[in-house]
C-alpha cells in the first residue's frame, strides 16, 4: 500500500495535511472533553445536596430509633423523625436524579461539540486520501516494464487536458499509435505525476 506520493512537493503537502488532520482531531477531542468537564461541574451542588440529605436521613433515623426505645411513648416520639428522614431521602433522590441528568447532558454536549467538526473534516480529508492511496497503489504495480507505459500513456490521452497533450506532441494520439517511445514516456509521465508516482522511475527508451 502506497500512502504518500513519490514527488517531494506532493508528499510534503500530504504529510502536512495528515498532521493537520491529526491536530484537528486532538484539538476537538480536547475541546469536547473541556465542555464535558465544565458541564459536569454543574452537578456538584446537586451532588452535595444528595450527600447532605442522605446524611441527615441517617441521623434522623438514628435519633428516632433511640427515642423509639423509650417505654410507652417511644413509638409516637419516633414517628416525626421517621417522617423527616423519609423527606430527606426524597431530597437526596432528587439530587441524584439531577446529577444523572447533568452527567447525561455533559456527555451529549461533549460528544456533539467534538464529533461535528471532526466528522465534517473527516468527510473531506479521508476520501481524498483513500482515493490517492488506491490510485497510487494500483499505479505502482505497472511501472516496472516498458510495456506498462502504454497503459499510462493511454490514460493520459483520455484524462489530460488538450493543451497539456499539445505540449507533448502535435499529434499525441498518432505518436502513441506509432509507439513513439519518447511520446509514450512523456504521456506516461503526465499520468504518473497525477497519480503521485515519480516519473524518473520510468524505464529508458
Amino acid at each position: 500500500m502506497k500512502l504518500f506520493a513519490d514527488t517531494p512537493l506532493r508528499r510534503t503537502l500530504q504529510v502536512l495535511a495528515d498532521l493537520l488532520f491529526v491536530a484537528w482531531l486532538v484539538l476537538w477531542v480536547w475541546i469536547g472533553t473541556a465542555v464535558h468537564d465544565g458541564t459536569a461541574q454543574l452537578a456538584e451542588p446537586a451532588r452535595q445536596t444528595d450527600s447532605a440529605a442522605t446524611s441527615m436521613a441517617e441521623q434522623l433515623r438514628d435519633a428516632g430509633g433511640q427515642l423509639g426505645e423509650a417505654p410507652l411513648v417511644g413509638d409516637e416520639l419516633a414517628v416525626p423523625f421517621d417522617r423527616a428522614a423519609d423527606a430527606s431521602d426524597g431530597i437526596a433522590a432528587a439530587g441524584r436524579d439531577t446529577v444523572e441528568a447533568v452527567e447525561q447532558l455533559a456527555l451529549l454536549l461533549g460528544l456533539s461539540v467534538a464529533l461535528i467538526p471532526i466528522l465534517i473534516v473527516s468527510a473531506i480529508h479521508l476520501p481524498l486520501r483513500w482515493r490517492f492511496i488506491r490510485q497510487a497503489t494500483a499505479g505502482a504495480r505497472f511501472i516496472d516494464a516498458s510495456e506498462d507505459l502504454d497503459l499510462f500513456a493511454l490514460r493520459a490521452l483520455a484524462n489530460q487536458p488538450m493543451h497539456v497533450l499539445a505540449r507533448v506532441s502535435d499529434d499525441p494520439a498518432g505518436a502513441w499509435r506509432a509507439r513513439d517511445p519518447d511520446v509514450v514516456r512523456r504521456l506516461a509521465a503526465l499520468e504518473l505525476a497525477d497519480a503521485g508516482l515519480r516519473p524518473k522511475r520510468l524505464p529508458a527508451a
